[in-house]
């Protein structure tokens, strides 16, 4: 073991999951290494534990795997089990935690954003239960990270990290395991997989596109060849380094080929997307497109249909800037409904606690309680038996739907790569002005409510505040305005807009133009585009 000099880094804030960086300044020397060896000072730190390691396939995740393992043994580690050539859905990487009892897990990541050498890199560590670090050991990682001083290394070759087996790094075992068996056996474990065999059996097909992300061997192996879907139903599905040149964030925007080929002649009967580490999801019909908050909706009303739930729910959770739409059907199951800050440890606590089964975000992440992460493969999985199970097509599904419950037309408005200080200040002046709001009628429609959203977690009494400026308007109208943690240049302010309709009429209009009226309230109230110096927002979801 050689015992490194260093110096504090600068990067991760206080409450984050894990540091993301363009990836050269994690190649720089010793950046990586001081917030590892942070990881296990906060910790307390590694001797005798076992750690989950592994990525999604971005460039530098193999090199970084190599120091992480050799930081591990140089810190007293029992054990590292890593996926085979450091590859790891996020999801996976959960499911391998709680599967083999392991202390935590670092996860090679940047999530959605883009990869190669002149993207982004980030390492984010998951506690025991295989979610993310609560606040209290981000906070500590953050705190150790600006007083390190050193950090510990052993001085060895590289591990063959690219065969199935175990071999030893000092007194370290290294264990290196196939990164989609488990995972996909859980799956098989949750669904109906002889119902889903007869729908692709039936002539059913399918678009399944892995943005040359890490999802790409799993959707083979699930789609492909446990559930005999045609060769080519997974396309992209190659990881690569620098995920082809793609942004692998599965929305409209960035995933435009799958888009175009759903909204096409030949569309097939149903169409997904996931990201670059796995845990986000986008659905698609012919020639229609499901709102992430239309989907978590609409999986919480239908989960009775599938093995994992037939029992019913426990409850139900959504991130505050999702839509409402699930907070119906949660009333009309009569099970329990939280609303919580953005960030999957709210919703792990939850879990835990047994308060909830499902939960989802906005930002196309859904999951259950099978693992601690949002999870892009279930929520297919989840769509596909609801599918086999009502014998519907997504556009009936979602018609049937809003016919019962009403419909949240719902949009994200996004200004990206804002410099910071503009984007504080926007942020500051509207909290300062929150009291003023209600009762003012802007673009005809009424403020009833504003605030400032604060989170008192129901399972350990811990206070979220500051977690984003809600102003509710009549009609079960909302505007929601919140600066975005998940970039690596600036700032991104996010906005976000809904409008509830009750129906059956008025259900199938295009949600821009029914938001109409709450994105110019938005714009008076808030004065975005002046502030900002921006004619309108980068991406629209």
């Amino acid at each position: 073991m050689t015992v490194h000099a260093t110096r504090p880094i600068a990067g991760q804030q206080p409450g984050t999951s894990g540091l993301r960086k363009k990836t050269a300044v994690f190649m720089q020397p010793g950046y990586l290494e001081n917030f590892v060896q942070s990881i296990f000072d906060a910790i307390g730190g590694a001797a005798g534990k076992t750690f989950v390691l592994g990525g999604d396939g971005r460039a530098f995740g193999d090199r970084a795997a190599q120091v992480i393992v050799k930081m591990a043994a140089a810190n007293g580690a029992a054990r590292v089990i890593v996926g085979q050539g450091a590859w790891l859905s996020t999801p996976a990487a959960s499911h391998l935690i709680r599967q083999r009892g392991a202390d935590g897990g670092i996860i090679l990541s940047a999530s959605h954003n883009p990869g190669g050498i002149e993207g982004d890199f980030g390492v984010k560590f998951n506690i025991a239960n295989g979610g993310p670090a609560p606040e209290a050991v981000t906070a500590a990682i953050f705190a150790h990270s600006q007083v390190i001083r050193e950090y510990r290394l052993l001085d060895a070759p590289d591990v063959n990290l690219s065969v199935p087996g175990e071999s030893h790094l000092g007194a370290m075992t290294v264990e290196v395991t196939d990164p989609v068996l488990a995972y996909a056996d859980l799956m098989e474990s949750l669904f109906d997989f002889k119902a889903l065999r007869g729908l692709f059996h039936a002539g059913f097909t399918m678009r399944m596109d892995s943005m040359c992300a890490i999802t790409g061997p799993y959707a083979v192996e699930i789609f492909e060849n446990r559930l005999g879907a045609a060769k080519g139903t997974v396309v992209h599905e190659t990881p690569l380094p620098d995920f082809g040149g793609m942004h692998p964030d599965p929305n409209p925007t960035w995933a435009h080929e799958l888009m175009d080929e759903m909204m096409g002649p030949e569309a097939p009967d149903f169409g997904a997307a996931s990201d670059g580490d796995g845990d986000r999801n986008m659905i698609l019909g012919p020639g229609c497109y499901v709102s992430p908050s239309d989907s978590l909706a609409v999986l919480a009303a239908n989960a009775h249909l599938v093995p994992a739930h037939m029992g019913g729910l426990k409850g139900v959770a959504r991130s505050m800037p999702t839509s409402a739409a699930v907070d119906r059907v949660a009333a009309a199951l009569g099970i329990e409904c939280h609303e919580t800050p953005t960030g999957w440890k709210f919703f792990g606590n939850l879990m835990d606690a047994g308060r909830v089964s499902l939960c989802g975000e906005e930002s196309f992440g859904t999951g259950a309680d099978h693992v601690r992460e949002k999870d892009g493969l279930w929520a297919v999985l989840m769509w596909l038996n609801i599918i086999a199970a009502r014998g519907q097509g997504v556009a009936e599904i979602l018609a049937d739907h809003w016919a019962r419950f009403g419909r949240n037309y719902y949009s994200r408005h996004d200004y990206e790569a804002l410099p910071l200080d503009v984007a504080q200040a926007m942020m500051t002046g509207l909290r300062d002005r929150l009291a003023d709001l209600p009762g003012q009628w802007t673009e005809g429609l009424q403020v009833t409510a504003a605030d400032d959203f604060s989170y008192t977690d129901p399972v350990d009494g811990s206070v979220s505040p500051g977690q984003g400026v809600r102003i509710f308007l009549d009609g079960g109208s909302r505007i929601v305005l919140r600066l975005s943690g998940t970039g690596t240049e600036g700032a991104t302010l996010r906005v976000y807009l809904e409008r509830y309709v009750p129906g059956p009429a008025g259900l199938h209009e295009d949600p821009q133009a029914a938001l109409a009226p709450v994105i110019r309230a938005a714009e008076a109230l808030a004065g975005i585009r002046a502030r900002s110096g921006r004619p309108g927002p980068d991406v629209i979801t």
